[in-house]
């Protein structure tokens, strides 16, 4: 069956603590326009924990996934019967929420005989600058956030090829960690930007890791260690303040670093690429993810991309933490090519987005803790 030329999609997003519903419309000529995008924080509920509870998150997915989907139907002004599908995140993540936005997911498009598409989140947070902007394929993508830290070759839809990876905690993690370590509350990665303005990023020497290494990996496992034992003793407002800038600086540094590492490989394997943008061969640089909304973060990288000749693109800071309007695209692009999945497909609480080097080279061992992916 040929795909209508216009997608209009209602795209669930369930993988950890913010319950979302959201319709996009992506045109024949490949522009997407978002017609609604409702979250459900869960913020109050995991704060006394410090941290999520994947119990309660589940628990509040169940409770509000029907009203968060019609009121992002409302809010578009399109009804079931306007769809042309349903996409919702079936991973990686949380599964028992997973599970709820999937299940929900293939409810609608069973009852109203829409095709489904089984969204790998991380393939969400690719697309997310190509919300209602024009963005085309290819792009070299650093995605970043509470759960994962990976540079990727972004060829096209579904195509995208691991450049670099953390080796043990993200870079979302390391923030969110030790802002705890810092007494700062959940969730931690934006209060510690905040206690970090006017801060001394230079008072305090933190590790580097991974200089003797030339690949795009990352490790964050000893910065954080060592700014927890440092908070320890930062007892004023000032040297807190300090800590934190300093912290901030480090982890911005060491994202730059190996995305300058990663622009060389890219630009040389994309030499004949087009030109166009005052950048070397039109080449374009994404970072999206939760810590891509960092302001240190987003300029470091900025400054970065201009400097090795690279486009520099972010997602609006609405949709750089999780949302469904990134998860509608991704279903829409896949449907605009006429892909679709059964209604069997399955949660998963890890789904990388290059198969073929988690494989043959994967991050994380079985029976370790790490990134999602």
């Amino acid at each position: 069956m040929t795909p209508p030329s216009d997608q209009i999609v209602l795209g669930l997003e369930t993988s950890c603590d913010e319950t979302a519903a959201a319709v996009v419309r992506l045109g024949a000529d490949g522009r997407s326009e978002v017609l609604s995008s409702v979250v459900g924080s869960q913020i109050a509920a995991h704060a006394p924990f410090g941290g999520v509870v994947p119990e309660i998150a589940a628990r509040a997915h169940v409770e509000s996934i029907e009203a968060i989907a019609e009121a992002a139907l409302a809010q578009a002004g399109v009804g079931y019967g306007g769809l042309t599908g349903v996409a919702a995140t079936a991973g990686p993540g949380l599964v028992g929420g997973v599970m709820v936005g999937l299940s929900f997911g293939k409810a609608v498009a069973l009852a109203r005989g829409l095709p489904l598409v089984a969204v790998n989140h991380l393939e969400g947070h690719a697309v997310s600058a190509r919300l209602g902007a024009d963005i085309p394929y290819p792009f070299l993508l650093l995605l970043v956030s509470g759960g994962h830290c990976q540079l990727l070759s972004v060829e096209g839809v579904g195509a995208c090829r691991r450049l670099g990876s953390t080796i043990d905690d993200a870079a979302g993690e390391a923030f969110d960690k030790i802002a705890k370590a810092l007494g700062l509350p959940y969730p931690g990665g934006p209060a510690l930007e905040r206690l970090a303005e006017g801060g001394d990023a230079q008072a305090y020497a933190l590790p580097r890791m991974l200089l003797g290494r030339k690949d795009c990996d990352f490790s964050f496992s000893g910065l954080k260690t060592a700014a927890a034992r440092l908070a320890e003793g930062a007892t004023t407002d000032i040297q807190r303040r300090d800590l934190a800038a300093a912290v901030q600086a480090a982890i911005a540094g060491q994202l730059a670093e190996k995305t300058a590492r990663a622009m060389d490989l890219y630009a040389r394997e994309h030499a004949g690429a087009g030109t166009g943008g005052g950048t070397r061969g039109g080449l374009r640089f994404v970072v999206a993810g939760g810590v891509a909304a960092n302001g240190t973060v987003r300029a470091e990288l900025e400054a970065v991309a201009r400097s090795c000749g690279f486009g520099f693109a972010a997602p609006p800071l609405a949709y750089c933490t999780d949302n469904a309007a990134m998860i509608a695209l991704a279903g829409a692009e896949r449907l605009a090519l006429g892909l679709s999945d059964p209604l069997d497909a399955v949660a998963r609480p890890r789904w990388p987005l290059d198969a073929a080097a988690a494989a043959a080279a994967p991050t994380h061992r079985a029976g370790r803790k790490g990134a999602k992916a």
